[in-house]
């Protein structure tokens, strides 16, 4: 099956809650992102999920097979419970904050296509319309509490032109059978 470049899922998520947990988090808690030469100004990252749980790791490693919550997980209990409801493999999960005025500029990652077996969904936490994120050269307008699938092996980039701190929870995932019914439902919605 052939997905559209981007598709709401139909599940939604209580922002607020993971919204307030973003920002108990500490300063320190944020790591600079880890690819700066896509980006100006100010983008960082909280690793919940990553390869041997290590929370200090950013990169979403396509050849890691261990994954496992960082200790930074259990600080987050509204998004471990967002996270629950995903009833399929997760690989890495991330906060990921992009700064007022700040912009990743456009750019593709890999092997994040349904085709590919590895999806990458965000969901917005924080956000504003003023944020704009751009993929394969049409704006993508999230709001907080929805759940996207972005194929990002197309071209893409973000500006964030609000006087916000734009947080996304990223999680990368294996589609299985749960999430295939899941985008099937949501394409369906698409085409009626």
């Amino acid at each position: 099956m052939t997905m559209p470049d981007r598709v709401r899922l139909p599940l939604v998520f209580d922002a607020l809650a993971m919204a307030a947990e973003v920002e108990a988090l500490a300063p320190d808690a944020w790591t600079p992102h880890f690819n700066q030469a896509i980006y100006r100004g100010d983008w960082s990252g909280v690793a919940l999920r990553a390869p041997g749980g290590q929370d200090a790791t950013l990169y979403s490693d396509p050849t890691a097979a261990d994954f496992g919550d960082t200790p930074m997980a259990r600080r987050c209990p509204a998004v471990a419970g967002a996270l629950a409801q995903l009833c399929c493999p997760l690989t890495t999960v991330r906060l990921l904050a992009l700064g007022p005025g700040s912009c990743i500029a456009q750019h593709c990652d890999f092997w994040l296509a349904f085709e590919d077996g590895e999806v990458r969904l965000h969901i917005p936490v924080v956000t504003d319309s003023a944020v704009e994120f751009v993929l394969d050269g049409r704006r993508v307008d999230m709001r907080a509490g929805e759940c996207w699938y972005l194929n990002l092996n197309l071209p893409h980039r973000v500006a964030n032109r609000s006087p916000v701190r734009r947080v996304h929870l990223v999680v990368d995932c294996q589609v299985n059978a749960w999430l295939r019914s899941l985008f099937d439902q949501a394409t369906e919605e698409i085409r009626a």
